[in-house]
């Protein structure tokens, strides 16, 4: 399964290879930054079954648990914390063609972050005429 997320960690990162992306984001949205606890076998009327559906809950809590009893977990912040949030609107006003300035304004980057940030997108594109 390819990851569209890379920046899956600790236990997302468990749950997106069993159940998927989306669980991962779910989860990662929903409880980021909490400590949770996952039962081995959630029924179907469990929260975690309602928030993923219960074939995909069922593997989460046999990854996450080994089959042999609930835990608890701090589930990271991952790409669900401020920093994270902020460099996406950084990065999604540069792909808009804002200035440099309009963006430090809006965000509170400061102009030369904001050209370190421009840089390091042109880094990971790759180029068309390369193939």
């Amino acid at each position: 399964m390819t990851q569209k997320w890379p920046r899956f960690t600790g236990c997302l990162a468990d749950i997106a290879r069993v159940a998927g992306d989306e669980a991962a984001l779910t989860i990662g949205r929903a409880l980021g930054g909490t400590q949770v606890y996952f039962p081995s076998a959630p029924a179907a009327d469990h929260w975690l079954s309602q928030m993923v559906g219960h074939e995909a809950a069922v593997a989460i809590g046999e990854e996450l648990t080994a089959g042999i009893g609930g835990i608890r977990i701090d589930v990271p912040v991952g790409q669900f914390g401020h920093a994270e949030s902020l460099r996406a609107k950084v990065d999604r006003m540069i792909a808009e063609g804002k200035s440099e300035r309009d963006i430090a304004l809006t965000t509170r980057y400061t102009t030369r972050g904001v050209r370190k940030r421009r840089a390091l997108l042109r880094e990971r594109q790759p180029d068309l005429f390369d193939i």
